[in-house]
């Protein structure tokens, strides 16, 4: 049996934290910045964790044991 390729996309966007769970960031940041409000736009500059349900997802993505 091979080796599991790890997605390369999903290795890039998250990372973990001490204890293990999933750290991530927030989308709509990019561009098409002038329509929103400086108040969103610093929301969305903290990294928050992904939610329980996706949680499992993401670690078959990077091949990490549930």
């Amino acid at each position: 049996m091979p080796k599991m390729k790890t997605n390369s996309s999903a290795k890039k966007r998250f990372s973990f934290t001490g204890t293990g769970k999933i750290k991530r960031k927030h989308a709509f940041k990019s561009h098409i910045l002038t329509k929103k409000s400086t108040k969103r736009k610093r929301a969305l500059t903290h990294a928050t964790l992904v939610s329980k349900p996706d949680s499992g997802n993401v670690k078959r993505m990077l091949c990490v044991g549930k």
